[in-house]
């Protein structure tokens, strides 16, 4: 039998009829939730929550230091360009960005703020429910750039990424009274799933239909937590752990419902607690070299203005480091857990 040959052009005509195919799937990435998925909006408000300033974003486009918090991109970033979108995704306060850059992604995330209104209050940074109302600003605009029908095809067919919780636990529920002295952790941890069911319907309402809803992460893990963890000789804090696979497991179940309960639509749960656990306890599986403390660390507090140009402890190389602050994963992490989701998950819409 003679071998068959694949001329390039060939190749790259038939990639570029999947990606267009991709696009046309899911035309924009719509992004709601914390700074793990924050790509600026707190630069446009008063909090202390900011990462607009060098060494954040050296390794993004133009070593630009745009709000994210990483040394380049995050995850709704990385999947917007899996599905043949732009390579990043803008936030919408950022004033460098109009309504035709939206048209195919948009994020209204504040790092800082939960699924707890109360959360957002302990930094002064945007709340879950004014995400929202910034987001129905953004229909009305939408409609009256490109026409109602084209709009609402848009936001529809768009996949909206949900991804918060960690600040519920780590800056509200374990750091301040008020929730602790009214729910257990169990307790707490139903209240953020009926938020998360209620933003879910909201959204539903308002048109949404492709919903990606985010776990939390091995929160225990995190650089901040090692780093204090004096008992248990600097590991991952366990209880932590527990507290963030229990609330991953009450999400699941909340996923469950709300496709039996809203017609039309399509819920995921986008869980990075395993591939971001295996990382961590394997490092060097996955070419990294650090994953106890952070490349903008000596491990302790350093997030925000605590880690800038002039920290000591700045990293040469964050790639060989899991994490880039206390609190956040590099753009390398960022990667691989996107590429995960993405091929395990997100891939039915693709």
């Amino acid at each position: 039998m003679a071998k068959q040959t694949h001329h390039p052009w060939l190749i790259l005509a038939q990639l570029f009829v999947l990606i267009t195919i991709a696009a046309a799937k899911v035309p924009a990435v719509i992004v709601f939730g914390d700074s793990s998925v924050d790509a600026g909006n707190n630069n446009q408000i008063s909090t202390v929550l900011k990462s607009n300033f060098a060494p954040y974003g050296r390794d993004f486009y133009g070593g630009r230091a745009t709000g994210r918090f990483s040394n380049g991109k995050i995850p709704p970033d990385f999947i917007s360009e899996a599905f043949g979108l732009r390579p990043f995704v803008p936030a919408y306060l950022d004033p460098a960005y109009g309504i035709s850059d939206f048209a195919t992604g948009v994020c209204f995330a504040s790092a800082g703020t939960g699924y707890d209104n109360a959360t957002s209050d302990v930094l002064s940074v945007i709340p879950l429910w004014k995400e929202v109302e910034y987001y129905k600003d953004y229909q009305r605009k939408l409609r009256a750039h490109l026409g109602t029908k084209k709009a609402n095809q848009i936001l529809s067919q768009a996949l909206y990424l949900l991804s918060m919780g960690t600040n519920d636990f780590l800056e509200n529920y374990y750091t301040m009274p008020n929730r602790r002295s009214q729910y257990t952790v169990d307790q707490f941890q139903s209240f953020l799933i009926g938020v998360a069911g209620n933003l879910v319907k909201e959204l539903y309402s308002l048109g949404a239909r492709k919903i990606s809803v985010g776990g939390l992460p091995p929160m225990g893990c995190l650089p901040l937590e090692r780093t204090t963890n004096y008992m248990g000789g600097e590991g991952c804090v366990e209880s932590y752990n527990v507290v963030a696979e229990s609330f991953n497991g009450k999400l699941s179940g909340l996923v469950e419902t709300l496709n039996k309960e809203l017609p039309g639509i399509r819920v995921v749960l986008s869980n990075p607690y395993y591939i971001l656990q295996q990382i961590v306890q394997k490092p060097s599986s996955y070419g990294f070299e650090v994953a106890s403390v952070a490349c903008c660390a000596s491990g302790m507090f350093e997030m925000g203005y605590m880690c800038d140009r002039y920290n000591p402890f700045t990293c040469s190389d964050a790639d060989k480091y899991v994490f880039w602050d206390a609190f956040h994963p590099t753009q390398k992490t960022n990667r691989i857990v996107s590429d995960y989701v993405v091929k395990h998950v997100l891939r039915e819409f693709l």
